[in-house]
């Protein structure tokens, strides 16, 4: 059958099976099980209301419990027994601790948790603020949001023609290393690419330094006031700026102390290190859109009778910015931040097309692929896709109970 008639098929299909389940069930229960008629009528009228909400809810549990409960269970199971179906209780967990490549996929993981959700939630931050404020700010939002559009495995395409590398006296394809060869190790190469980078690191390692001083420096206050949940927050916070600054210390040491290969081209996605960090570019570029378009939404809904206060005040525009708006979009910087590191969580497609978790690039999605669909351990490959899923795990409890306070 051809491919379009049969999607036609299925789309009919199933709008239709939607729509004759919904009126026969209906039916069923005002018709057969109980009629609104007789001395009863009042007792079944309020019976069929109090089962019709489970009726259309059905098909939605059903497919869940089919589709997400089961598989959970099939892979804990699976996770405990050996490839020959017998009970073997931890061993592959332990088996799974005991392989480098699997610390190598968290510490990865971790690296990705931290970069990826801050860089996307600041530059999409930045994008609804200064899309906001000039005349062509629907067609910029048009072009940051477009990658959304592209799929992972589109997009580490488009990045992996980007990073490409020739031999050396070969035309470059790859625009990082054509711009690359430009440089030649004169003024403006020191200049390029050591001062710049060099004030830019120094720059963001001062934020983070302000940053863990006003998480910490309130930090009495809040235990004063019982408050040991926003306690403990704000000392994670503050310990991930404190790793982000020692990392970048040495990134600083490294731009002014390294010397740089000057005229050949580079093989950027087998640079151990620093290739996590190109991967990170992809993800980065494609979230900052989401993030952009739900954060520029929440700055739209800030009441403008605030920001007038404080213009009145003599607030310039990054008090306004930092003191009156993040703060009250804060819930909704919260749940982008969260739902990018969900993604995070469980990056696959990205890593798989790059550079298939060579060159110590390795997370744990595309750990736990190598474990069942090539080396065929069944029991291995299932205990790292629950830690996947005890990873993600809190941070979905954390999005539903915020989702639940601000309903309230």
């Amino acid at each position: 059958m051809n491919p379009a008639i049969q999607a036609l098929f299925v789309i009919v299909g199933g709008v239709g099976g939607c729509i004759g389940y919904f009126y026969l069930s209906n039916l069923f229960l005002d018709k057969v099980l109980y009629p609104p008629k007789g001395p009863q009528a009042g007792r079944n009228i309020n019976r069929a209301n109090l089962i019709r909400p489970w009726l259309f809810l059905f098909p939605a549990i059903f497919g869940l419990s089919l589709y997400l409960a089961y598989p959970v269970l099939a892979t804990l199971w699976l996770s405990v027994h050996g490839k020959d179906g017998a009970f073997v209780g931890l061993d592959n967990y332990r088996s799974m601790a005991g392989e480098a490549k699997f610390w190598e996929s968290m510490r990865n993981n971790m690296l990705w948790l931290i970069v990826v959700p801050a860089l996307s939630t600041a530059f999409g931050l930045l994008a609804a603020q200064l899309t906001d404020r000039i005349k062509w700010g629907n067609l910029a939002k048009s072009l940051i949001f477009m990658p959304m559009a592209i799929s992972f495995v589109g997009a580490s395409v488009i990045w992996k023609l980007i990073y490409d590398t020739r031999p050396e006296g070969s035309a470059q394809i790859g625009l990082l290393n054509a711009v690359w060869l430009q440089f030649d190790g004169g003024i403006g190469s020191v200049i390029a690419l050591k001062v710049v980078p060099a004030l830019i690191l120094i720059s963001t390692i001062a934020a983070a330094l302000f940053g863990i001083w006003a998480l910490l420096s309130p930090l009495r206050e809040a235990e004063r006031r019982g408050q040991p949940g926003i306690v403990a927050v704000k000392v994670i916070v503050a310990a991930l700026l404190a790793f982000v600054c020692y990392e970048l210390a040495g990134w600083l040491s490294g731009t002014l102390t390294a010397a740089l290969p000057y005229g050949a081209p580079q093989t950027w996605l087998s640079m151990p290190y620093w290739n996590s960090y190109f991967l990170m570019i992809v993800l980065v570029w494609i979230q900052t859109g989401f993030a952009m378009v739900i954060l520029s939404a929440a700055l739209r809904g800030v009441p403008e009778e605030t920001i007038e206060a404080a213009i009145l005040d003599g607030a310039n525009p990054f008090q306004i910015f930092f003191q009156i708006k993040v703060p009250q979009i804060m819930p909704t910087i919260v749940v982008v931040w969260t739902t990018i590191t969900i993604v995070v969580l469980k990056v696959f497609d990205i890593v798989l097309a790059m550079t298939n978790g060579q060159w110590e690039t390795q997370v744990l999605a595309n750990y736990m692929y190598d474990k069942l669909f090539r080396a065929l351990d069944w029991g291995v490959g299932s205990a790292s896709a629950m830690v996947i899923m005890l990873l993600v795990t809190p941070i979905l409890i954390w999005n539903v109970y915020n989702a639940r306070k601000e309903m309230r």
